[in-house]
C-alpha cells in the first residue's frame, strides 16, 4: 500500500509540472497579446524555464539523496506554488519570466527525484519500463489537461484581458495538494546513499566519467535531439494554430492539445507495439513518420482559409494532422531513458537523471529559440520544415545507441503488461 501511494504521489507530481512546464506555448501567445511583445522577447520564457533545469540538475543532482527525494520533491512544490500564487497578485511579464525561473530550479528537482524513485521502487529493467512508460504516459495526459484548463481562463471576446492569470490561483491549490500526498508517502532510500557520501568534487568526476561513456554521450545527444523536435512544436503550435491557420487564441491552445492527446496515446501503442517488435526498429519508424507527417501536412497548412474559423468544424485538416506528430514521438523519450537508466547501478541513477535533464534542457532552449527567430523572420510553415534536420540527425544517434547498447549487453525494452 505504502509503494502505490508513493507511486501515485510520483505520477501526481509528474502530471502537476506537466501542466506548468507545457504551458509556455500557451504564455507566449497570451504574453505577445496581452504584453504587446514580439515573437523573440516572448521565446525567452523557454530559456527562463530551461536554462535553471540545466543549472539546477548539474549542481544538485549529486546531492539529492541528502536532502531525500521525496522531500526535494516538496520543496520543489512549494516554490512552484508559491510563484503561481504570484502571477495573479503582479501581472507583468517579469513576472512571467520569475514564473518560469521557479518551474525550471523546480523541475529539476522534481525529475531528478521521481526518475531516481523509480530505481527505488522497481526490481527489474522490465519493471522499470513498464513504470518509466506509465509516468511519462501520464504527463502527457497533464500537457493535454493543460491547454484545456488554460483555454477555459482565457476570455473569448478580449484574448489580451489579464483574466487568463486566475488559471495560477488553481494550479498554486495543486501544488499544495500534491504536497500533502507526498508528506502521507512513504519511500525506502538506502538503495541510493552510496551517494550522499559524494563531496562536490566528487559528484562532478562522477557526471564527467559517466559522460565519458560512448553509451551515455550517445543517449544524451538522442535525447537533445528529439527534445528539439518535441519543444518546437509543443511551444509554438498554438501560436501557428492563431497565425497560420488563423484559428482564434482560445480555439488555438484548444486544437494543439491534440498534440498531447495523441502522444498519450501513442505512448499507450507503443507499449504494445514494443511486445512484438525490436524498439530500435520502432523508433526508427516513428522518426521516419515523422518526417513523411511534415512533408505531406504543411503544404496544406499553406492554403489555410483567409477568415477565421469560429468552430472546431470549420478548422482547416491541417489544424487536425499536424498534432498527429505526437503518436510517432511518444516512445522515442521514454525508450531511450529507460534502456540508459536500466544499464547502470542505482547509485548512479540521480547523477545520469541530472545529465539527461542538462541535455533535454538544452535541447527544449534550442529549438524554441531557432523556430521562435525562424518563424519571426520567414513565417511558421519554414519554421516547422526546420525540423526535419534534427529528425535526420536523431536516425543517426539512435543507430549509434542501439550498436552501444548491444555492446554492453543491454536488452531490448519491453513494455510488459499495463506499460503506456
Amino acid at each position: 500500500m505504502s509503494r502505490f501511494r508513493m507511486v501515485v504521489a510520483l505520477a501526481t507530481i509528474y502530471m502537476v509540472f506537466a501542466i506548468l512546464l507545457n504551458s509556455v506555448g500557451t504564455v507566449i501567445l497570451q504574453s505577445i497579446h496581452t504584453f504587446g511583445i514580439d515573437k523573440p522577447q516572448a521565446s525567452l520564457l523557454e530559456l527562463f524555464k530551461d536554462l535553471p533545469i540545466a543549472l539546477t540538475s548539474f549542481l544538485v543532482a549529486s546531492f539529492l539523496p541528502k536532502l531525500g527525494y521525496r522531500r526535494a520533491m516538496m520543496l520543489a512544490l512549494c516554490i512552484v506554488g508559491g510563484a503561481c500564487t504570484l502571477m495573479p497578485l503582479y501581472p507583468s511579464f517579469h513576472t512571467t519570466e520569475l514564473l518560469f525561473t521557479c518551474i525550471g530550479v523546480s523541475f529539476a528537482l522534481a525529475k531528478v527525484s521521481v526518475y531516481s524513485s523509480i530505481g527505488l521502487l522497481t526490481r527489474d529493467k522490465a519493471e522499470h519500463g513498464r513504470l518509466t512508460n506509465t509516468i511519462e504516459g501520464l504527463f502527457m495526459l497533464g500537457v493535454l489537461a493543460s491547454g484545456w484548463l488554460f483555454s477555459a481562463f482565457i476570455n473569448h471576446a478580449d484574448p489580451a484581458n489579464p483574466s487568463w492569470f486566475n488559471v495560477y490561483w488553481l494550479l498554486a491549490v495543486l501544488c499544495l495538494g500534491t504536497v500533502v500526498l507526498l508528506y502521507g508517502a512513504e519511500l525506502d532510500e538506502s538503495a541510493a546513499h552510496g551517494e550522499a557520501r559524494l563531496s562536490i568534487g566528487q559528484a562532478m568526476r562522477e557526471m564527467y566519467r559517466l559522460m565519458m561513456r560512448t553509451l551515455v554521450y550517445v543517449f544524451l545527444l538522442s535525447a537533445f535531439l528529439y527534445v528539439l523536435i518535441e519543444q518546437s512544436f509543443s511551444t509554438w503550435l498554438p501560436t501557428f494554430n492563431n497565425e497560420i491557420l488563423k484559428l482564434p487564441n482560445a480555439m488555438s491552445i484548444q486544437m494543439a492539445s491534440i498534440l498531447a492527446g495523441a502522444t498519450a496515446l501513442g505512448r499507450i501503442l507503443a507499449g504494445q507495439l514494443l511486445r512484438r517488435m525490436h524498439w530500435h526498429t520502432l523508433l526508427n519508424l516513428c522518426v521516419i513518420g515523422m518526417g513523411a507527417l511534415i512533408l505531406t501536412v504543411l503544404p496544406l497548412a499553406g492554403h489555410s482559409p483567409s477568415t477565421a474559423p469560429t468552430g472546431w468544424l470549420e478548422a482547416p485538416v491541417a489544424a487536425y494532422l499536424i498534432p498527429l506528430i505526437g503518436l510517432l514521438m511518444a516512445p522515442i523519450y521514454p525508450v531511450i531513458n529507460s534502456v540508459a537508466l536500466s544499464s547502470l547501478p542505482k547509485p548512479t541513477h540521480a547523477a545520469m537523471t541530472g545529465l539527461i535533464v542538462i541535455f533535454s534542457a538544452l535541447g527544449g532552449t534550442l529549438g524554441s529559440r531557432i523556430t521562435a527567430i525562424v518563424f519571426a523572420s520567414f513565417g511558421g510553415i519554414h519554421a516547422f520544415y526546420f525540423s526535419l534536420v534534427p529528425m535526420t540527425l536523431i536516425l543517426v544517434t539512435l543507430f549509434l545507441f542501439k550498436r552501444e547498447t548491444d555492446r554492453a549487453g543491454t536488452p531490448p525494452v519491453l513494455a510488459p503488461e499495463g506499460a503506456a
